[in-house]
């Protein structure tokens, strides 16, 4: 429901103008409304333009003006979005200007957070991060964003900060109205007309503030009827097109960014023109080369030399007007089959040609299909990992990309500190996996040997096939490794931005060794450093942080002895933190608009001395229900100790398979409904689902959902699953999970893969 409206904004105009273009949205639109109501920062007006919604779009939007004065609407006949929202800045009276589409989510302190930031450094435009979240996959960094936002960087520029030249979106930012009107931005009348904006107000714009918080979740709906997604109509892409061209204008004025800018659109809007090959009709065919070929012949020639081997191909294949060696590399593509066998030349033995589509019976020299070496690259993926007495025990695959698979592969495995390197022993383990599967172990007495400075090793791979042979690292295919205790020294994989299988090493750290609930607290036990005086829990959130005095035992002070091993270079104290759940329940400022929820991330500090709580001593989560919230003691993917406060939901926290049957189960809460819980694949282009068989079960307090994998095989059609919760009449979501219980994941099951993404069960074909 909505806050009330600040009254400092009530004497005069609002500060804030928050336009919202609309057109038939009726299943989205009320939720984006209200997560503006809720911002905390409330001197806004939020000007709605009606474009001609066809739906009950309107009548929300009717609701929120009635119930919230800082609500208006504006009504005209549907032009598209680009016109909307001119509509709505002329009617805007704010000094700061922003946008949202009207199926996105807006954090509730999105706001405050970009009106403060202008307000101190007089920037002209706030710029922050951006999520992407839907039922199915939840919720999780947006790719664009990724790189611009990283870190916060107020009082920068797009020359300073060149990534910033990537960031295509209007909607995560606050703009200065003076600043807008200065340089007399308007919308052009087509599809895509975010980028020639943005990218045009970052040149103009004297310095910006980019910030790393999240500001924005834009939807990505599980069918395929939004603007983005509608991408392989020839409207659309003769749009995405003309929006390119007015962004290459632009670059005249900045060769500071010239070459990222250019790579980007060939790799995300060139790409998809030649995607749509796949699916056009004939009569489309030549249209579409046309199209094609306006956008590559912009781009310098240094930048297609650069690309992968059937990106340059699709490429040359555009330039050269072959219609139907696109549409069978389209296909290629939309298959999944762009890791085909490559054969050697058969005159230049040493040379290994792709075998696209194309090679020998098209228009393109077969110079073009020879494969550069750094793509003959090794590819070595841990799938498993395990601790037993003695080892760490690892399996997986090995294969040397673009060659046939070759039994007698020989692997070479060796764990990397420094200049140093020790080979370990590796078994090749019959599968029916066509990769050469592997197994190694890496014992712990060659981890208590490491040096002292050692913070971290990593797995390098030597792969040999006949003649070739190539290095490269070990990559995990794991999400939630668990680390273990060897010695005295705490040892955790991890996935490194490089793509490296890590163990990273950890001495000294505060340490999670137990957690109970009691009573009305939550109550954490474990291991803090002696040297900090007055250690104290923290608990971040943008509400506002919670701060637990520590009770401690001092080493040696009578105390039973920890189970765990003492660390060897640093004195430990045992801790228990008692942390009231009235403290953690907020039902009013989730971080999280979509999921209603807050992640807290636990730190222990003294001073300027913090950091985060190990979860040594824990094999399961802690579950606590309150009222209609549930606080989750969890884990993050490197083991760190995460709490989320939330909604009562269907809550997973256990998978059990034998053969081709898969179970879920966990606990049974008091005002959840547990009519229907299944899983669930959506139709193409649609939002509507279709649930798989299987049986649900509730008794002895818990649930379970099982199903016969065989029976959601689609024959020639693969087909992907989520699990769901149907309530009822209520809107349908996603089960959530107990991280602890992603330990195990991927886990083949039949023909399936059932994997985690963002904390949701999947079960994957491909």
């Amino acid at each position: 429901m909505p806050c009330r409206p600040d009254s400092s904004g009530e004497s005069g105009d609002p500060r804030l103008s928050i336009v919202v273009p609309f057109y038939n949205v009726e299943r989205y639109i009320a939720d984006c409304l209200d997560s503006l109501a809720r911002q905390t920062f409330g001197d806004f007006e939020v000007v709605l333009v009606d474009d001609g919604s066809k739906d009950d779009s309107v009548d929300a939007a009717l609701d929120f003006c009635a119930r919230d004065k800082r609500f208006r609407l504006i009504t005209q006949e549907n032009q598209g979005l680009g016109p909307a929202r001119n509509t709505g800045v002329t009617h805007a009276q704010g000094d700061y200007l922003t946008f949202v589409d009207s199926d996105d989510l807006v954090p509730r302190h999105a706001y405050e957070i970009m009106v403060r930031s202008l307000d101190e450094t007089a920037s002209q435009i706030a710029a922050g991060n951006a999520r992407r979240f839907n039922n199915t996959s939840g919720v999780r960094q947006s790719y664009v964003h990724r790189k611009p936002f990283a870190t916060d960087k107020p009082v920068t520029d797009v020359y300073e900060h060149p990534a910033l030249a990537l960031d295509r979106m209007v909607w995560n930012k606050v703009y200065r109205r003076t600043f807008w009107d200065q340089f007399t931005y308007e919308f052009p009348a087509i599809r895509y007309e975010d980028y020639p904006i943005t990218l045009r107000a970052y040149l103009d714009a004297i310095t910006v503030d980019a910030l790393a918080a999240p500001v924005y979740y834009w939807r990505e709906r599980e069918s395929g009827e939004s603007i983005t997604q509608l991408k392989f109509q020839y409207g659309n892409l003769a749009d995405r097109v003309t929006s390119a061209e007015m962004v290459l204008d632009l670059l005249k004025r900045a060769p500071e960014v010239r070459d990222r800018v250019q790579k980007h659109l060939a790799e995300i809007d060139l790409a998809t023109i030649v995607q749509a090959f796949a699916t056009a009709d004939d009569d489309e065919l030549d249209p579409l080369v046309a199209l094609g070929r306006r956008l590559s012949s912009r781009f310098d020639p240094h930048i297609v030399a650069e690309v992968p081997t059937f990106q340059r191909l699709e490429y040359e294949a555009l330039e050269a007007g072959d219609a139907k060696l696109l549409r069978r590399l389209a296909r290629t593509r939309a298959e999944g089959a762009m890791e085909v066998p490559a054969r050697r030349h058969p005159s230049l033995p040493w040379i290994y040609e792709s075998q696209y589509p194309g090679l020998r019976d098209s228009k393109l020299p077969a110079a073009i299909y020879r494969l550069p070496r750094e793509e003959i690259d090794a590819r070595a993926t841990v799938r498993e990992l395990s601790w037993d007495g003695d080892d760490l025990v690892l399996r997986g695959t090995a294969e040397i990309m673009h060659l046939p698979a070759d039994p007698a592969m020989a692997v070479r495995i060796s764990l990397v500190c420094g200049r140093r390197s020790q080979r370990l022993a590796v078994t090749i383990v019959e599968t029916d996996d066509p990769r050469t599967t592997f197994e190694t172990r890496i014992p712990r007495a060659m981890l208590t040997g490491l040096p002292g400075w050692a913070k971290s090793v990593w797995l390098s791979v030597e792969l040999r096939s006949g003649w070739v042979r190539r290095r490269g690292h070990v990559a995990p295919a794991l999400e939630y490794p668990s680390g273990g205790w060897v010695g005295d020294r705490w040892f955790q994989p991890v996935r490194t931005p490089n793509g490296r299988l890590t163990l990273q090493v950890r001495e000294g750290t505060a340490e999670l060794t137990g957690a109970e609930v009691e009573g009305d607290h939550l109550v954490l036990k474990g291991r803090v450093p002696s040297r900090m005086a007055a250690p104290e829990l923290k608990l971040a959130r943008s509400a506002g942080d919670i701060r637990v005095p520590l009770q401690r035992t001092r080493a040696g002070g009578g105390s039973p002895a920890a189970r765990i091993p003492r660390q060897r270079t640093v004195a430990m104290d045992e801790f228990e933190a008692k942390v009231a759940f009235a403290d953690l329940i907020d039902t009013v400022n989730p971080d999280d608009p979509f999921l209603d929820r807050t992640i807290m991330v636990p730190r222990v500090q003294d001073g300027e001395d913090k950091m985060l709580l190990l979860v040594t001593g824990l094999q399961h989560g802690v579950l606590a229900p309150r009222g209609d919230r549930v606080i989750s003691l969890t884990r993050s993917p490197g083991q760190y100790l995460n709490l989320v406060e939330g909604p009562l939901r269907v809550t997973a926290d256990r998978i059990e398979t034998d053969g081709d049957r898969l179970t879920i189960s966990g606990p049974v809460w008091p005002g959840v409904s547990y009519d229907a819980v299944t899983w669930r694949r959506f139709l193409p282009n649609s939002d509507d689902g279709i649930d798989g068989p299987g049986r649900l079960t509730v008794e002895g307090g818990r649930w379970s959902a099982e199903a016969d994998v065989t029976e959601m095989i689609g024959g020639d059609e693969e087909y992907n699953w989520t699990l769901f919760a149907v309530p009822g009449n209520h809107t349908p979501y996603a089960v959530q999970t107990d991280s602890f219980m992603l330990t195990g994941l991927p886990l083949p099951v039949g023909a399936f893969l059932l994997r985690s993404r963002s904390g949701i069960l999947h079960l994957e074909t491909d």
